[in-house]
């Protein structure tokens, strides 16, 4: 048994796959038609968005949900620089910006931004 797989139910697709794509996350181009969509990160994990319509089909009663502070993604980048360039590229995408970029305790260049549902994504580099 192995965790492999990460899900995002999402409002709008469309706009989710483009968020994950400025992350480098290859999620195929958009279609109308296509409520779910999945994409390999390497090592046999993936992470797959599904609309409302697709959840609705298999869980009794959904309900949208809208972000949640219990569970964050984070996304390593190669360079601390790196993590204030991803920044300004994704809040000028028009995505809300969570954290500035800042120096953190633990030794990292360290800020956080929000998915088009309100779901935290850090994103991060070593110091040094």
């Amino acid at each position: 048994m192995h965790l492999n797989a990460l899900g995002i139910v999402c409002a709008d697709i469309e706009a989710s796959l483009g968020f994950y794509r400025l992350l480098g996350v290859p999620f195929e181009d958009y279609d109308p038609e296509v409520g779910h969509y999945s994409a390999d990160l390497g090592n046999g994990f993936r992470l797959m968005l599904d609309t409302h319509d697709i959840a609705r089909a298999f869980i009794d009663g959904f309900e949208p949900p809208r972000g949640n502070d219990q569970l964050t993604l984070a996304v390593e980048v190669e360079a601390p620089e790196a993590v204030d360039a991803l920044f300004a590229e994704v809040v000028a995408a028009g995505h809300p910006a969570v954290r500035e970029p800042f120096d953190a305790f633990w030794g990292q260049r360290y800020a956080t931004v929000a998915d088009p549902d309100g779901n935290a994504v850090d994103l991060y580099a070593a110091l040094g």
